[in-house]
């Protein structure tokens, strides 16, 4: 199960940071696609939109704000969901992602990975 970490970063103090820690520490394989470029543990953080194949989830960690020039990306990935984590709910893009078969849902990934629900 293929992760995207979108708003990835190589700040350990970011959720995004503890996200790409927890993802690896379960084992899961990721990609990293952030606005500076680096890398964590071992991830090369991206800074320009690849066409990445077998995306299943993409964990969101940006402000709705931040996310429109992300829309179309996105949805040219064909995850089978979308997670918004606290502080990236963003109904516009969530009621997008439903009307096309995608599932968005509220809510925070390192508590899905520690209730061993991801």
């Amino acid at each position: 199960m293929k992760t995207l970490v979108l708003g990835a970063s190589t700040n350990p103090e970011r959720y995004a940071y503890k996200a790409i820690e927890k993802l690896t520490a379960h084992k899961h394989e990721l990609l990293a696609l952030g606005f500076r470029p680096g890398e964590v543990l071992g991830h090369t953080i991206e800074t320009e939109k690849q066409a990445w194949e077998g995306i299943d989830t993409v964990t969101l960690y940006l402000g709705p704000a931040r996310q429109e020039v992300y829309f179309d990306y996105v949805i040219s990935l064909r995850p089978r969901r979308v997670l918004f984590n606290p502080g990236s709910e963003n109904p516009a893009f969530e009621s997008l992602l439903q009307a096309i078969g995608i599932q968005a849902e509220r809510a925070c990934t390192l508590v899905l990975l520690a209730t061993n629900q991801y």
